[in-house]
């Protein structure tokens, strides 16, 4: 049994049904939310894959909230989206990977609201047979998530702040 759901089960009852329910979500292959990524699942769920498919090669980018951009030291970054557009662009993103590169898994995850140093705002799975489809769709999707998804980025300085344009 996965150990998360044990983590819940000692929860009292209305904290378990959204945990449960959290838990749940967050085995969809795409995901937009504002509670945190459960970076370990997503790596679960493409190694049971590798148990029922010929998966070679796993590959996971995880994208962290770093402490500074450009010489600026950023305090918190923002992220907003609109949740049913995002989700659209998302399914197309793995749509056209899967078109491209011959993939037997695919989740991409993405995080709004507030987050501090450290969190976790993205994380790409994608799993093949071989290593270099692999890395090839995984930097794909987060390129193209990056230029056509509706999710926003404001980055928050110590002096000021700054909406991300699609590019760094």
């Amino acid at each position: 049994m996965n150990l998360r759901f044990l983590q819940v089960m000692k929860l009292p009852l209305f904290l378990r049904l959204a945990e449960v329910d959290n838990f749940i979500c967050q085995m969809k292959p795409i995901l937009v939310t504002s509670l945190p990524l459960e970076v370990p699942l997503i790596q679960q769920k493409l190694e049971s894959l590798a148990n029922e498919e010929a998966v070679g090669a796993i590959v996971t980018f995880v994208g962290t909230v770093r402490n500074s951009t450009k010489g600026r030291k950023v305090t918190r970054l923002e992220f907003e989206a609109y949740e049913p557009m995002a989700t659209l662009e998302l399914s197309k993103i793995v749509e056209e990977a899967k078109s491209r590169w011959p993939l037997l898994g695919v989740y991409i995850h993405h995080r709004t609201g507030v987050l501090t140093i450290g969190e976790v705002p993205v994380v790409i799975g994608v799993c093949s047979a071989h290593r270099q489809a692999a890395f090839e769709a995984a930097q794909f999707c987060i390129d193209t998530l990056k230029q056509t998804v509706p999710i926003w980025k404001k980055e928050v300085f110590e002096d000021g702040e700054a909406w991300v344009t699609t590019t760094p």
